[in-house]
């Protein structure tokens, strides 16, 4: 992540700040019944393929019916988790005023509570995004994602790490909260995660009641396959989350900072470091509905409680703002984004992949 954006002056960071304060007035000023009839479609768009999915499964004696159904119920959890669980526990329609749909009562279908969710990444990864000992998210501390974190034998084998992460994903989700490097290190007790551990063990253990034991006990003599195709859909969803994720986060171009950068810093520095430390993914309709318009990764930086919907009408917007201030707007395709990412952690595997620490300065 070698820096190569132009310094912004101070009034720059200033004017940055104002232009896009701007961007998401207009958008919030503007939410109404549109977004509340999208949201809530999707929602029953959701619901109607886990039925639909579930049912199939019922026929899972057929080979045609059983992938019928696996792909209904791994498009229903992709849904479940990215445009819908994602973006309401983002407070993007806690406006609304429907329990259903607000923030602080959604709960999802993986593994991963939500209010630990709403620490680790609301709070934790958007507060402090891509600066290096700050922002959790970067590696999950697992990989060597940055040039700027220090080498150990162990990243030797950093790939195949990551492709063990994208299948068990939700659980590197929810396990991450435990915050484990802290424990070795001695800076927090077991004890200090009490509170954590608790919530994803009721938590995981419903999801795994659930789809691993009461669903595929209810088609009888089908059980082996029902479980089976409940676990491909979660794997088919994890594949995915830690796709569009790791596309939005750590391609070629996102740069990274230190909490030296970061001190004192204004409006503006913190829109400046969002659009820097992220990345888009081009894709038609279909696309970014699938991803939760995490696709928008740069606009979700800059708006992370703005509707997911709205990306798209305001990223030519940003994009223009970018161009003005000579900032770089890092767009790809999926297989772009997604073979950079895997050659950086190719390279950053053996400790000649480390050119030094990539930083921003300010």
């Amino acid at each position: 992540m070698t820096m190569t954006t132009a310094r912004l002056t101070p009034e720059q960071f200033e004017e940055l700040g104002r232009e896009l304060d701007a961007v998401r007035k207009d958008v919030v000023d503007d939410l109404g019944q549109a977004d509340a009839d999208y949201i809530r479609t999707v929602v029953t768009v959701q619901r109607r393929l886990e039925i639909a999915g579930r049912g199939l499964l019922f026929l899972g004696f057929l080979p045609p019916a059983w992938l019928a159904g696996v792909a209904a119920l791994a498009a229903s959890k992709i849904l479940d988790n990215m445009e819908i669980g994602h973006n309401v526990l983002h407070g993007q329609y806690d406006w609304m005023g429907d329990p259903r749909l607000n923030s602080k009562m959604f709960e999802w279908d993986i593994v991963s509570p939500s209010q630990n969710w709403l620490h680790s990444h609301n709070y934790i990864h958007h507060t402090f995004t891509n600066i290096i000992g700050k922002d959790r998210d970067v590696g999950y501390s697992i990989l060597r994602i940055d040039p700027a974190q220090r080498w150990t034998p162990y990243h030797l084998g950093n790939p195949v790490y990551a492709l063990l992460l994208s299948l068990v994903f939700e659980w590197g989700v929810a396990l991450h909260d435990l915050e484990a490097e802290k424990l070795l290190s001695g800076e927090k007790t077991w004890a200090d995660t009490n509170g954590v551990r608790r919530r994803i063990l009721q938590k995981s253990g419903k999801q795994v009641l659930k789809d691993y034991l009461l669903f595929p006990a209810l088609t009888g003599p089908l059980f082996l396959s029902t479980l089976l195709g409940n676990a491909t859909a979660n794997v088919a969803r994890n594949v995915w989350a830690f796709a569009i994720i790791f596309c939005g986060h750590f391609p070629d171009g996102v740069e990274s900072f230190t909490e030296e950068d970061t001190a004192n810093e204004t409006r503006g520095q913190w829109y400046y470091r969002q659009m820097l430390g992220s990345a888009n993914i081009t894709g038609g309709r279909l696309f970014h509905l699938l991803s939760g318009n995490l696709s928008h990764q740069i606009e979700h930086h800059l708006f992370p409680d703005v509707p997911a919907r709205r990306y798209a009408q305001i990223a030519p917007q940003v994009r223009e703002i970018c161009r003005r201030f000579e900032l770089p707007y890092n767009t790809g395709s999926l297989s772009r984004q997604l073979g950079t990412v895997f050659r950086k952690l190719c390279k950053l595997a053996v400790p000649d992949g480390r050119p030094g620490a990539a930083v921003s300065p300010r």
